[in-house]
């Protein structure tokens, strides 16, 4: 017999498998060593009264055994002379190669970045000597932009593709099985790296080919069918299709498309500042409690509320984590956040930021579809001056951003660059900052403290999703002018994070084979 299974269980007994089987023995009123098998199906954290809980889903298997199954997707070498190519590596690039090579076509990459560990010795440049390489940061390289800043898996997409399969072919390559269970499941940025090799070793592996150091600097266009890409400005390679994962902040690719007159639209975003209060007083917030429960997590939040026509919401929580530097350019300044496994930072840090779409993008409509880019840029060049023409970030108490003083003093920060005190407000325009203030206002209601001294704002968040869309038809998903063009993950501004854009990339893969065929 199987039951399904909701019980209620205390942090003591969360991850306690005999224990977690007693309980549901008792709930389910069977001996426990009738209970042949559990298997989770999610796991999550309530905390909204006193005493924190988790709730577990579970089937439960009585006297029986649980069906056999195969979790893991079966990679086989090509043996076909098909042939796609796709640019950029990140979670998009991964996912539609991995597709590809399930579909018995062989996937041949181009990334402008380096390998996931190479990419190292460029970001110890950011952080220590403030050097940006534009092609090789936090945002580009192999593995994409999530490699080092963060891993979370949360998404909304779950109508969109297959989220429970991709969460599986990261655990076959080394994620833990947690993050099958976990209502917000997370890998780290100390532990993504090993993860990202292993796919490209099953890539490889198969009979992909991926080729590093390799950016894309022109494309071929006859007869509004794309025939070749130039790399490098040199080698030129014949494509019949190309899937366009390049991120959200590849600008050059954006500018090339443009140049081309092949149609892209600017498209709404959010700007704002990344907000860091000490993580232990997160944890009193949310967990109604101070003293420390080493068996929770480090607390989370997640807020949002209107401010006018606008509006203002925390993004990319990131629990003892740490600020980073995500600059692509000499002359910009911007910044996100990152965690590793165990969360374990004395910093809580948060992107608290504003919509804002073509109305906002005004100033800049000259520049056309690239008008939105142009507003991102602006604030990031404003913010790369207000911290010394370096990647020191500019940085403000809450409570003196609110009162409109620059801090006489800062609380120490995550953010190993550097920060300097400044007056904020003048990096935005007068409409983000009015938002910002009444944001902060609102969250303080709904989390008493939320405002503090020990609380400080730093500038600028700016690359939460792309400022373009290259649009894109919805049945065959091919660029809308171009044929064998196929747009996808977040650079094409149709995802937003890991797991939506591994999915866009599979679904990109999909129509690539449905258009060779």
């Amino acid at each position: 017999m199987k039951q399904t299974i909701e019980v209620t269980l205390l942090p003591s007994s969360a991850y306690d498998d005999d224990l977690i089987k007693q309980i549901i023995a008792s709930e389910l009123r069977v001996l426990p060593q009738d209970i042949t098998a559990i298997k989770k199906l999610r796991r999550s954290l309530d905390a909204r009264s006193k005493q924190p809980i988790y709730k577990l889903l579970a089937e439960v298997f009585i006297n029986e055994n649980p069906p056999v199954e195969s979790p893991e997707v079966v990679y086989n070498p090509i043996t076909s002379n098909k042939t796609a190519h796709i640019v950029g590596f990140g979670p998009a690039g991964m996912f539609a190669a991995l597709q590809f090579i399930e579909l018995g076509i062989k996937p041949i990459v181009f990334e402008r970045g380096k390998t996931v560990r190479d990419r190292r010795f460029d970001l110890k440049n950011i952080m220590q000597d403030h050097i940006v390489n534009p092609d090789s940061n936090y945002c580009f390289g192999e593995g994409g932009a999530g490699t080092y800043s963060d891993g979370k898996l949360y998404t909304r997409a779950t109508k969109r593709g297959n989220v429970k399969k991709i969460l599986r072919v990261l655990v076959q390559h080394g994620a833990s099985e947690d993050i099958l269970v976990d209502a917000h499941p997370h890998i780290g940025s100390n532990k993504l790296p090993n993860i990202i090799e292993a796919i490209r070793n099953t890539i490889l592996r198969c009979g992909g080919e991926i080729h590093y150091n390799s950016k894309i600097t022109n494309m071929i266009i006859k007869d509004n069918h794309i025939t070749g890409v130039v790399v490098n400005n040199t080698d030129e390679h014949p494509v019949q299709s190309l899937i366009l994962a390049t991120g959200h902040s590849a600008r050059d690719i954006y500018s090339l498309l443009d140049s081309k007159k092949i149609f892209i639209e600017a498209k709404p975003f959010a700007v704002g500042v990344r907000i860091e209060h000490p993580q232990q007083l997160i944890n009193e917030m949310q967990y109604h409690t101070s003293e420390n429960n080493p068996l929770l997590p480090p607390a989370s939040y997640n807020l949002s509320c209107q401010a006018g026509e606008k509006g203002v919401f925390s993004f990319c929580m990131c629990p003892g984590g740490i600020i980073v530097p995500a600059s692509t350019g000499a002359d910009e300044l911007v910044i996100n956040g990152m965690s590793v496994s165990k969360r374990d930072s004395a910093f809580a840090n948060s992107g608290f930021v504003v919509s804002v779409n073509e109305k906002d993008f005004a100033p800049f409509a000259k520049a056309g579809a690239l008008a939105g880019l142009h507003y991102q840029q602006a604030i990031e060049h404003k913010a790369f001056l207000a911290g010394g023409s370096r990647q020191t970030a500019p940085a403000q108490r809450v409570t003196d951003f609110l009162n409109n003083v620059v801090s006489s003093t800062l609380p120490k920060s995550s953010y190993i660059p550097g920060i300097v005190s400044y007056d904020v407000a003048a990096i935005f325009p007068e409409a983000v900052v009015a938002s910002l203030r009444e944001g902060l206002l609102t969250s303080n209601k709904k989390m008493r403290g939320y405002i503090t001294d020990e609380a400080q704002i730093l500038a600028a968040e700016t690359r939460t999703s792309s400022p373009v869309r290259i649009t894109r038809d919805k049945e065959s998903g091919m660029h809308v002018q171009i044929q064998g063009l196929f747009p996808a993950g977040e650079g094409a501004g149709y995802a937003g994070g890991i797991v939506s854009a591994a999915i866009d990339g599979e679904l990109a893969a999909e129509a690539v084979a449905k258009f060779l065929r």
